[in-house]
């Protein structure tokens, strides 16, 4: 059975931080969960607002939950958006920035969540991230 390792973890956060800085974004925030939904490591760069965690996080947590990457999600009906948000209570972001991580064998391993710029520079920043580890990333 394939686990994401914290190693992996780590080096997805380094990784994709440093694209972060390759791309001049402004101060990110990227967080690694489990498959399971657990976090698995975190890093929230200097002057990143106070709600990035929470907002790296539910972007992970939402493609974990909904099976898919978080881009997907964002160009859903408001209703269906509404209902996801009272179903996860608050644990869905709705952004790019979301991406789910599997093996070369297409096990699923966890999901990355990164805010803080753009939606597509935080998509490429995990994306980054995750091509470093030898990894797949899924994102929408």
């Amino acid at each position: 059975m394939s686990t994401l390792t914290l190693e992996q973890a780590t080096g997805i956060v380094e990784k994709a931080l440093e694209k972060g800085r390759a791309l001049e974004c402004r101060p990110l925030a990227v967080a690694v969960l489990d498959a399971g939904g657990h976090l698995k490591a975190f890093a929230r760069e200097d002057e990143a607002g106070i709600l990035r965690p929470q907002m790296a996080i539910a972007k992970a947590w939402g493609c974990l939950g909904m099976g898919f990457g978080s881009r997907n999600l964002a160009g859903r009906k408001p209703e269906f958006l509404a209902a996801l948000e009272t179903i996860s209570q608050g644990m869905i972001f709705p952004a790019p920035g979301g991406v789910l991580i599997r093996n070369a064998d297409g096990t699923l391993l966890g999901a990355v969540g990164i805010t803080g710029d753009t939606g597509d520079n935080d998509e490429a920043c995990a994306m980054a991230g995750l091509e470093a580890a030898g990894l797949v990333g899924e994102t929408g």
